[in-house]
């Protein structure tokens, strides 16, 4: 006997944001979720391409809101934007979705279940999934922030693990909290709205959980070759637009009062090992170290928002 289907989430809107997003990933992304929550709408940061416009359309039909935006706005103000629109339709929780993550059959379901519950303990601002990268199978950890290293928590089934932050793809939210809290960060435009976030949250005195039970696969950066003192293997890299981002928008968090110490503390020598490493051994290495000296100029000057010009 198959297992039953669980009914769909209906006070849950799935937020989805794109950027030149690949159609037929998006699709499963969508497929995967739709039947799980009661709406999905979709936000799209400027992505050309007439198959793209051909595909929201159809989305549209199939009962999806879409949000098309004239310029890349990132993430943080694409996640208010639809966070509004949830709020106005009458949606108590909020599904934040990446281009890439494809939820696992009942996670939704899922991930309510464990924040009712734990709402009745005390204040809880967002449950997560564990996930797996698609690509190498490897299961992603949940993390208490520490000094001088991180915890990392895989737990197992049936557990639930209190954590100091969460990935943006795959989390809940309760709208009300975010009215509580306050919404992303638009000016960090993309990496670590997440830490921000949650931090934020935690400061006011709420908590998050990671749920055992409920599962995602998601994709970290580019798999490439490594070449250099040692024999090649595969590793996640990123473009050098997000590593300007990533290390700019670290810079900026480290000045924040509700970021704790313990996170700068311990994610300094991070930044540093990943300057050298990708200096060192990702080629082109000009356009690596470029990006991430600028990253690192402006976060130290207090530049926020869109990066000037885009570097790929």
């Amino acid at each position: 006997m198959s297992a039953a289907i669980p009914s769909p989430v209906q006070d849950v809107c799935a937020a989805i944001v794109t950027y030149h997003p690949q159609i037929e990933l998006l699709e499963q992304v969508i497929a995967a979720v739709q039947g799980q929550v009661g709406r999905v709408m979709v936000f799209d940061n400027a992505s050309p391409g007439e198959a793209l416009d051909a595909y929201f359309d159809d989305l549209r039909g199939r009962g999806a809101e879409v949000f098309r935006s004239e310029r890349n706005v990132g993430l943080g103000s694409a996640i208010n934007h639809v966070a509004h629109a949830a709020r106005a339709a009458g949606f108590a929780q909020i599904l934040l979705m990446d281009q890439d993550s494809v939820v696992d059959p009942g996670m939704v379901a899922t991930l309510q279940q464990h924040l009712h519950a734990l709402q009745a303990r005390g204040k809880v601002a967002a449950v997560g999934p564990q996930f797996r990268d698609q690509r190498t199978g490897e299961v992603a950890p949940f993390v208490q922030i520490a000094f001088p290293m991180n915890r990392k928590l895989f737990g197992g089934p049936g557990q639930t693990v209190d954590c100091d932050f969460l990935i943006t793809s795959g989390s809940l939210l309760p709208l009300e909290v975010l009215d509580a809290v306050g919404g992303m960060d638009e000016g960090l435009f993309i990496d670590n709205v997440d830490i921000e976030w949650s931090s934020r949250a935690r400061h006011r005195g709420y908590k998050l959980y990671g749920i055992c039970d409920a599962h995602m696969q998601h994709r970290i950066g580019d798999l490439v070759s490594i070449t250099g003192l040692w024999p090649s293997y595969k590793r996640v890299v990123h473009s050098p637009t997000r590593l300007y981002y990533m290390m700019r928008n670290r810079v900026l968090l480290y000045r924040r009062a509700e970021v704790p110490r313990s996170w700068a503390a311990q994610d300094f020598p991070r930044l540093v090992l990943k300057f050298v490493g990708t200096s060192l051994f990702l080629k082109p290495r000009l356009t690596y170290l470029g990006a991430m000296l600028r990253g690192l100029r402006d976060g130290l000057l207090g530049r926020q928002g869109p990066m000037p010009t885009e570097l790929d």
